[in-house]
């Protein structure tokens, strides 16, 4: 069938760069002439739908002496080609989905490719042809018997109606086959801040076996050093796919120049989690995220958010060390007694963070207290945050978390529904935390009010970086906006109408114009990373 490059022009007329996508789908019909294409509704992880170009065809693989036809769909995002497409298998109904490394239990695939993804080096006959190389490896698809294929019409429907969620219908579970490494700790990113964290881990002996994701090219930072010593139980690795079962995954990496605003970061180390966190997220499925990445309240709320884990199981940093520190200086420094009293700071990293005390007191020993930890507060701002000395409180973090000691930790965690706070954000309270992750936000009754109004102070600008540009009104936040959203949110807001919050364009964390603060394409994962972070 000739390739019809005005029709498809016509079906893309919302697409941003539709004549870039048009030329490459050209492209990919010289190669791949039956491939069919239609547009057909998305739905996103968060429920919200988007109509996307997709096309189905199969693709040949040769396993084991012979040749199969494994049948694929490939959806086509609108910020095409900066941003990689959506890849799934289509089973047909004697079909069965074989769980792996590289596709889950809906049938989404995947790739090395799609996770380094940067235009206009990679392109989708680049991407098809990893996939045609990855299946000879390990054959996605399987026969299945004829009692079995009336369950897998059932998965079809499944599929069809919903593309993302969790399911195990009718396919082999890789990611719940045994694990016999007991503790497995996976630490992503290569530079000094990556580097502490793994020796803090090795030298509190928690993990049986420690990961470090390293996507830096060259001789760099110290991995180098790391890799000729060659420490005990610690892999290097740049597969994503070696991460595979770790009881908690870590983000170290981070995006910084001296030349980059804080929204040039912030827009950078989302576009660097876009690509890592559902490949991480699939690969360890019941694991723990920890984010150590900055800003950590902002990177941690973006990590919940494309990893779709229940909040308990998604923790930044926070102000741990800040807590860890001022509880020292109180009893170690200033000599005070505290009648077992507990001190930490909440809020978010930066100059205005809030301590706070645990238990009740009468109000003159409130006061004492306050008088106390301001002191404390005052030593504690000359102290800086070295790589290791948060390498040792993200070990400390780990050991509560992987031990299940149900240690109360001040860690950034979803702040919704705590202290007045009505919205979305990710702030440090005290929680415990165990093998689930936070099995409990810590209420503490001392000046509520007070702790309250401050960290209400805190929410108003956290997370509006992320679906930049954002419009606040009457507490609710409209996210990633045309100029044509604001006339529409007028307009309902004329007519008495209360508008729909969050993204307009329909999903989270990926801005439907392409690049923002970008000035060029975004770059794969690793690429910017400082050396000393």
């Amino acid at each position: 069938m000739e390739f019809d490059s005005e029709a498809l022009r016509r079906l893309l007329g919302k697409y941003k760069f539709r004549d870039l996508t048009v030329e490459e789908l050209k492209n990919v019909n010289m190669f791949f002439p039956h491939f069919r294409y239609s547009m057909d509704t998305y739905v996103f992880k968060d429920s919200t739908q988007k109509d996307l170009l997709n096309f189905t065809g199969t693709i040949p693989v040769i396993y084991q002496g012979n040749t199969y036809n494994i049948p694929i769909r490939l959806w086509i995002l609108d910020s095409h080609p900066f941003a990689p497409p959506i890849c799934f298998l289509k089973p047909t109904a004697n079909m069965g989905i074989l769980v792996g490394k590289h596709v889950d239990a809906q049938g989404r695939i995947y790739l090395p490719y799609l996770q380094n993804w940067s235009h206009p080096k990679s392109i989708i006959v680049g991407l098809i042809k990893e996939m045609v190389a990855k299946f000879q490896e390990e054959l996605p698809l399987y026969s299945l018997s004829s009692s079995d294929e009336a369950r897998q019409v059932d998965l079809l429907a499944y599929i069809a109606k919903i593309t993302e969620g969790v399911s195990d219908i009718n396919s082999k579970n890789w990611a719940n086959r045994e694990n016999k490494t007991v503790n497995k700790i996976t630490v992503v990113g290569g530079g000094e801040l990556g580097i502490a964290c793994t020796l803090a881990i090795s030298a509190k002996g928690i993990a049986d076996k420690v990961v470090l994701l390293d996507f830096s090219e060259g001789t760099k930072g110290g991995m180098m050093d790391l890799d000729i010593f060659n420490l005990p139980n610690v892999e290097i690795s740049k597969d994503l796919s070696a991460s595979a079962h770790s009881k908690v995954v870590i983000f170290t990496v981070n995006s910084l120049g001296s030349s980059q605003s804080y929204l040039d970061v912030v827009q950078s180390n989302v576009d660097m989690f876009r690509a890592l966190v559902p490949a991480l997220g699939h690969y360890s499925q019941h694991g723990i995220l920890l984010v150590a990445s900055q800003p950590v309240e902002i990177m941690t709320y973006v990590t919940w958010k494309l990893s779709a884990f229940p909040a308990n199981r998604v923790i930044g940093i926070g102000c741990n060390l800040d807590s860890q520190r001022l509880q020292y200086i109180i009893t170690h420094v200033l000599k005070a007694q505290t009648s077992g009293k507990e001190v930490w700071v909440i809020g978010e990293q930066g100059e205005d963070k809030v301590p706070i005390w645990s238990g009740q007191e009468e109000v003159t020993n409130q006061d004492s207290q306050m008088r106390l930890s301001n002191r404390a507060m005052e030593l504690l701002r000359v102290k800086g945050q070295r790589s290791w000395s948060v390498g040792l409180s993200v070990a400390d973090l780990l050991d509560s978390i992987v031990n299940d000691k149900k240690k109360v930790h001040s860690v950034s965690v979803l702040a919704k529904g705590y202290y007045d706070i009505n919205s979305e954000v990710f702030l440090s309270l005290p929680c415990i935390l165990g093998t689930s992750g936070v099995s409990e936000v810590i209420k503490t009754t001392v000046k509520e009010e007070t702790v309250t109004e401050k960290l209400q102070s805190k929410v108003e600008c956290l997370g509006a970086c992320v679906n930049v540009p954002v419009v606040q009104i009457n507490g609710n936040y409209y996210e990633d906006l045309t100029p044509k959203d604001i006339k529409e949110i007028i307009d309902e807001l004329k007519a008495g109408k209360i508008p729909k919050p969050g993204p307009r364009s329909g999903h989270f964390c990926e801005p439907a114009r392409g690049l923002t603060s970008l000035t060029e394409p975004p770059k794969g994962p690793g690429f910017g990373v400082q050396a000393g972070l």
